[in-house]
């Protein structure tokens, strides 16, 4: 399912429930995002922010503690320090009306992962929404979007697979007991999907976006009995702080380069799972209260 497929899905929030404000439609909603310093994670996180939720962004970017493992692209692109930290992405949340929390997580430690899931449970009593987003492949970017896979680096496979499609496994395992206790939830698996066509020089790249997707439809078909779902949202080329950089500009100046006219923001995608979401509530919703009406009607 593509972002652009997501957002423009008609929604009917028009209804809210007495407790629930129109524009805050997560109100309430606990949601852990994976990888939300920067990119789609970070995006992701203000649209859920900014719909109401509690959201604790995860990664291993803090003001404490910086991003050290981009030193490759950091050369290509003369950026001398990587931007966006969990705090960061957290109090912004905060400031556009949700509950941002920081939650420094390696996605990679088992343990690690094991631990943020049993934290969100301790302190909220609920999961509503994962978001799958950590991902390695920036630590290996070398540059080079074409070339046979006999002369690309073998270590894209560490970083892509185990530090990609790894990472959202490990996530989905802790979240999902916690989404079928609650009767519902929804996991989203950010991914690259272009219809089914093979992305022609970059095989691992391809073959890791290819297993997320599967992956996620996979999971779906697991969680269906607990009215739980499972999405793989994929979107278009996005004004990430990586791709800005490596055009010399940023969000304030990115019109100015006509190679970046068929960019899109990061919170886009944000607000398309944002929407997924809140339609599964709508849906419900409106689902229980028909069921309640029936009930009534033959008692």
């Amino acid at each position: 399912m593509s972002s652009s497929e997501v957002a423009h899905t008609e929604i009917d929030l028009a209804n809210p429930t007495t407790n629930e404000r129109i524009d805050a439609p997560l109100a309430g909603r606990v949601a852990v995002v994976t990888g939300g310093s920067r990119g789609a994670g970070r995006g992701i996180a203000l649209e859920l922010g900014a719909a109401g939720a509690t959201v604790y962004v995860t990664g291993r970017s803090t003001r404490a503690q910086p991003a050290t493992q981009y030193g490759r692209i950091q050369a290509l692109t003369e950026m001398p320090a990587v931007p966006g930290t969990i705090d960061d992405t957290a109090d912004e949340v905060t400031r556009l009306g949700g509950q941002g929390i920081a939650a420094r997580c390696d996605h990679t430690d088992e343990t690690q992962v094991k631990a943020l899931f049993q934290r969100v449970q301790a302190e909220q009593g609920r999961l509503d929404l994962l978001v799958n987003n950590a991902w390695g492949g920036h630590e290996v970017f070398s540059g080079v979007f074409d070339a046979p896979f006999w002369e690309r680096p073998l270590d894209e496979w560490d970083a892509m697979l185990d530090r990609g499609v790894r990472n959202h496994l490990l996530a989905s395992r802790s979240a999902a007991p916690m989404l079928i206790a609650r009767g519902g939830g929804l996991i989203v698996t950010t991914t690259f999907w272009d219809r089914g066509h093979f992305l022609k020089g970059n095989l691992v790249y391809d073959l890791a976006k290819a297993a997320m997707t599967r992956l996620a439809g996979a999971m779906a078909e697991d969680l269906r009995p607990h009215r739980v779902a499972s999405v793989a949202v994929s979107p278009g080329w996005m004004r990430t702080e990586f791709v800005l950089a490596g055009h010399h500009t940023d969000e304030a100046r990115w019109r100015d380069h006509a190679e970046l006219a068929g960019t899109e923001s990061p919170r886009y995608v944000g607000r398309a799972a944002t929407r997924t979401h809140a339609h599964r509530l709508t849906h419900a919703r409106t689902h229980a209260r028909t069921h309640a009406r029936t009930h009534a009607r033959t008692h």
